[in-house]
């Protein structure tokens, strides 16, 4: 059994006691299970979006989200940046944001509102990164052990942002596409590039987050589960590698397989 790393204090997991029952009496068990709770971003004093997540890492959470909806390119457009006792991400700009009109709240676990259009192409992306089987398994085993909160208290995402040889950032949230967020927040904030590199997810892989992916210029992503139909169709039309159920001796490859073979 793999020993519970030391975690910073408000590190998204809290103490529980739940009654074990199976082999043996019915016994009490102290254990901790991960953090569940609401965090909102406001746009220059207008409140913009609302997330169930993981209170944690709520910067890049912010700047992330606000990056991956195309509100932002740059860390350099972000004037101030605080975030409340209250979990709510207060961010102004150095230019003024107009919210449109329709908000659309998107699906799954983790979604927050997103204002893209999926019908809406994006250009397909060029890079011609290579990755082998094994490489692609080596990196999601490390994406395994390195995830400190899943291994405390399971219940959690993750995902990581890698070279073929190591790994650049990884994140844990409850959401799937919030790790997404995080991951492009703490790239952008920490001067990272994230295109041509590759995307590596615990969660499914959905239309969602192949949107978020072809915005970080991400031409390979992995799974350990599942692509959507929706997913594998955007993924064939912007040049993206869908590589899912991927493990240590199998992985499914569902589109653009001579990025990996």
């Amino acid at each position: 059994m793999l020993d519970k790393p030391e975690l910073p204090a408000s590190h998204g997991i809290q103490p529980v006691r739940y009654i074990s029952v199976g082999v043996g009496a019915p016994h009490e068990v102290e254990d901790e299970i991960v953090e569940e709770a609401t965090a909102c971003i406001t746009v220059n004093g207008r409140e913009l979006a609302t997330f169930m997540c993981t209170p944690h890492q709520l910067d890049w959470l912010g700047v992330g989200f606000l990056f991956n909806e195309g509100i932002i390119t740059t860390a350099d457009e972000i004037a101030t940046l605080h975030i409340s006792d209250s979990h709510c991400v207060d961010v102004w700009l150095t230019h003024d944001f107009t919210p449109p009109e329709r908000l659309i709240v998107t699906a799954g676990c983790g979604g927050g509102v997103t204002f893209d259009d999926l019908s809406t192409q994006h250009d397909p992306l060029t890079d011609a990164l290579h990755a082998g089987p094994d490489t692609l398994a080596g990196l999601m085993r490390q994406l395994h052990l390195g995830a400190e909160r899943y291994q405390r208290s399971r219940g959690i995402h993750t995902a990581v942002l890698a070279t073929p040889s190591d790994i650049l950032l990884q994140v844990e949230d409850l959401g799937r596409h919030n790790c997404l967020d995080k991951l492009a927040g703490a790239a952008l904030l920490q001067g990272i590039s994230t295109p041509g590199h590759i995307l590596l997810s615990s969660g499914r892989i959905s239309s969602e987050m192949i949107n978020k992916a072809r915005r970080m210029g991400t031409p390979i992503v992995c799974s350990r589960t599942s692509p959507t139909s929706l997913s594998v169709s955007l993924a064939d039309a912007w040049n993206i590698t869908i590589v899912a159920y991927l493990r240590q001796d199998r992985m499914r490859i569902y589109t653009h397989p001579e990025r990996v073979l």
